[in-house]
């Protein structure tokens, strides 16, 4: 049996449909008129800077100035600091091979005066001592994890770490290994971090004329490098001079570069 709608309403249910087919003829014919997405919503994006890679091994034991009994002078002027670390320097003392390890906060007390008291530089110059048993002796006062300018090369203190290491180093003398591991394991974490390889060089502006570089002058030195690359003399020595290129693979190699 056919169930029959009342007139008026098929009349409603026609009149729907037509309004339908005419909304969807609209569109068809003027698809601009559409809902569309604003521009302005879209989600933006943000250049992103990639931080440059670094490179820094662990903080070394570091024995301090108050376990070697270092002396103050009182009219010491305050430490000052370089922005970083950008190459180290090499040194050696100087002084008798062949010592006991557990005498070498007295040789450094000795230093200290020689430094202090002797040439009035108001402390020792080096920032860290290494002895031929491997131990590293902090030097010049101001922090060790800061980057305190030394008094140890004319014409670049700022910006570099002066490490003495304790004895002398001529042409044929061995150079101990734990003193070589230890040099290198301070200045592969005293480096700048983001700064350069420590088999390359760096650029590095001279403030004194009695270094090679006259004063202002920009010069490129090894990161890891000798006393006698920036001032003419014979320090570190032959001996230890010729292991600074594998010193700086060690710290490359620890650095993980």
């Amino acid at each position: 049996m056919r169930l029959r709608l009342p007139y008026a309403r098929r009349s409603h249910a026609a009149a729907l449909a037509v309004l339908l087919l005419l909304v969807v003829a609209c569109l068809l014919v003027n698809p601009a008129s559409s809902p569309r997405r604003p521009a302005e919503s879209a989600p933006s994006r943000t250049a992103v800077t990639p931080r440059p890679e670094r490179h820094q091994s662990p903080r070394p034991v570091i024995v301090p100035r108050a376990a070697w009994r270092a002396e103050t002078v009182t009219t010491a002027p305050a430490a000052r600091y370089a922005p970083t670390v950008k190459a180290a320097v090499i040194h050696h003392t100087s002084t008798p091979n062949g010592y006991d390890c557990a005498s070498v906060p007295r040789l450094l007390r000795g230093l200290y005066a020689g430094h202090a008291f002797g040439r009035h530089w108001d402390d020792i110059g080096y920032n860290f001592l290494v002895d031929a048993c491997g131990i590293i002796y902090e030097g010049r006062a101001g922090g060790v994890d800061r980057a305190v300018v030394g008094a140890h090369t004319k014409g670049f203190n700022e910006g570099t770490v002066g490490i003495a290491a304790i004895g002398t180093f001529t042409e044929g003398v061995r150079v101990p290994e734990p003193m070589l591991n230890a040099i290198a394991r301070l200045v592969a974490w005293k480096l700048d971090p983001a700064g350069p390889d420590p088999r390359g060089t760096v650029p590095l502006v001279s403030t004194n004329d009695e270094s090679r570089f006259p004063k202002g002058t920009q010069a490129r030195l090894p990161v890891v490098g000798g006393h006698t690359d920036g001032y003419p003399t014979r320090c570190p020595g032959d001996a230890l001079y010729a292991r600074l290129p594998d010193v700086a693979a060690r710290v490359a190699r620890l650095q993980h570069r």
